[in-house]
């Protein structure tokens, strides 16, 4: 409790893989609470063992959050401080830490980092990329449809561009953001601060020849470079969206087929792509 006697909540990083990263203040207020909220309470009572603490685990994550974070600030109602922690890194970035912390703002309690590790930062500064201006995307939607509409919302961003992404989809990812994006530098960071950490460099062409090649493994932080390029009045007018541009090009008097095939050449997609996206949007 601080000296005004407002119950704390502490978000707290943990780290994203070396934990020699962990800080001398996160050790020691972990240790002071009462209860911790974690995201996987296995996973965090491995960091507590390492580091000899024995404080009271409770589970707070993405699919319990609704009903376990209104308990949690009944809890802190109660005089109670709160350290909420994610599997690694800082709670709130791609996880319900910002749930957590909304509730507690509003309730008037006090909110504060416990400062540490994060995976995208820690990337993009070994990046070799513009580090000015950057804008953090995380994780971009599973379906194929919304991953164009994300990709084509940032792509004339001048800001350097910070996704995640599992090894599974890596690939897939990797072509999406050519295809929209173009083929811009970008720096893939893997298995950051873990012994097989690796960082690798170039072009998305370049990249994409290389997992043709060779499997990913472990959780990628893909740094691309923001837009460097001029947009012409016809990009600005151009719909971006598969079946807007379809009907943009039949506005002008061309048939369907003809006007799928103008809208996959302007998008960079397949026409295969465009009827799958007209198919699902009727």
């Amino acid at each position: 409790m601080n000296e005004n006697n407002i119950p704390t909540l502490y978000l707290c990083a943990t780290p994203i893989g070396n934990l020699e990263d962990m800080t001398y203040r996160a050790v020691r207020m972990l240790g002071e609470v009462e209860l911790i909220a974690a995201e996987d309470t296995r996973h965090t009572r491995q960091l507590l063992t390492h580091f000899d603490i024995h404080t009271k685990l409770t589970s707070y994550h993405e699919h319990n959050k609704l009903t376990k974070g209104p308990e949690l600030i009944e809890y802190m109602r109660e005089g109670h401080d709160l350290v909420c922690v994610s599997d690694a890194g800082l709670p709130g970035i791609c996880d319900p830490g910002s749930h957590l912390a909304g509730l507690a703002i509003e309730a008037g309690f006090r909110v504060t980092p416990l400062p540490g590790a994060n995976a995208g930062l820690s990337a993009l500064i070994c990046s070799g990329l513009d580090t000015t201006r950057f804008t953090f995307i995380g994780f971009l939607p599973k379906t194929g449809r919304k991953q164009q509409e994300v990709l084509e919302s940032v792509r004339h961003y001048p800001d350097t561009l910070i996704f995640y992404e599992a090894p599974h989809h890596l690939k897939a990812t990797l072509k999406a953001m050519h295809g929209v994006l173009g083929d811009r530098r970008v720096a893939l960071g893997r298995e950051l601060t873990k012994k097989f950490e690796e960082f690798q460099r170039g072009t998305l062409t370049e990249i994409l020849a290389h997992y043709e090649e060779n499997a990913p493994r472990g959780e990628y932080v893909i740094i691309v470079e923001g837009f460097t390029g001029e947009v012409t009045a016809c990009e600005n007018e151009l719909p971006q969206e598969p079946r807007a541009c379809c009907e943009y090009f039949m506005a002008q008097g061309l048939d369907k087929k003809e006007a799928m095939r103008k809208a996959a050449k302007a998008l960079g997609l397949s026409r295969r792509d465009i009827y799958q996206a007209m198919l699902t949007d009727e």
